[in-house]
């Protein structure tokens, strides 16, 4: 199966880093297509700079509809996940929800961690119904970038984190933020509780959706749009919404 690894920002050392900790995940047979946006934000950071990706994220997809067997969004906010369900006809997975469920069949409660403020992924955990297992959210004083360029000295503060995490009740810890990829690798030896990876955890239920074989909704509000009309997006976007591809 051919997957697609779609950041939703422009750093490409993040699109690197995500499809290498894909590659790592993937199955035997599982071709790994990482992608980069055209435009947006260098680094999701505020809800601004999350909608401008949602954008930008859709009209990279759009690039790739019916030549990719599943999506898996290489971006912590799961931007776009709703709307790329329904515009992709394939499967199309958000990393940090593939964390979070994973971490519900752990059991127990879990923590996360992610850079700076933390507030947007409580709103996201909330919105997949998993606020009542999360135990806390850290942030730490570290940004995208600096994971990227110093993964060592970034790796201890995360595991200080996770340790307090254990500490609070966690019994895993869901490592929120797409530079972030890889790291459970890195420190899980270290760790006192189970580190889990977006990319890894979204990339086997990528290739579990894809084994399945289910069919595309054809009702509902996931069911593709037909007839939609767009100014000023690009050609591939605006035929997902007239239904044309």
């Amino acid at each position: 199966m051919r997957l697609l690894v779609a950041n939703a920002n422009t750093t490409a050392a993040i699109t690197e880093a995500c499809a290498a900790a894909a590659r790592t995940a993937a199955a035997p047979g599982t071709e790994i297509v990482p992608a980069t946006p055209r435009f947006g934000p260098a680094v999701i950071s505020t809800r601004a700079e999350n909608v401008i990706a949602g954008h930008a994220v859709l009209d990279l997809l759009a690039e790739h509809a019916g030549s990719v067997d599943a999506v898996l969004l290489a971006v912590s906010h799961d931007t776009a996940l709703d709307a790329a369900r329904q515009l992709m006809p394939c499967p199309v997975v958000g990393m940090t929800e593939a964390a979070c469920l994973t971490a519900c069949m752990l059991g127990g409660r879990f923590g996360m961690i992610t850079f700076g403020g933390v507030e947007m992924y409580r709103e996201l955990v909330a919105r997949y119904g998993f606020d009542q297992r999360l135990a806390d959210i850290i942030g730490v004083n570290a940004t995208p970038p600096e994971a990227v360029a110093d993964p060592d000295s970034v790796g201890r503060k995360v595991l200080v984190a996770a340790q307090a995490l254990a500490a609070e009740g966690a019994n895993s810890v869901v490592l929120a933020g797409a530079a972030l990829a890889g790291f459970d690798n890195r420190l899980q030896d270290a760790a006192p509780v189970a580190l889990l990876d977006g990319m890894a955890c979204g990339v086997r239920m990528a290739e579990l959706l894809v084994a399945l074989r289910l069919p595309k909704s054809r009702a509902g509000t996931y069911a593709p749009p037909v007839g939609r009309q767009a100014l000023g997006i690009s050609g591939a976007l605006g035929a997902l919404l007239r239904g044309d591809r």
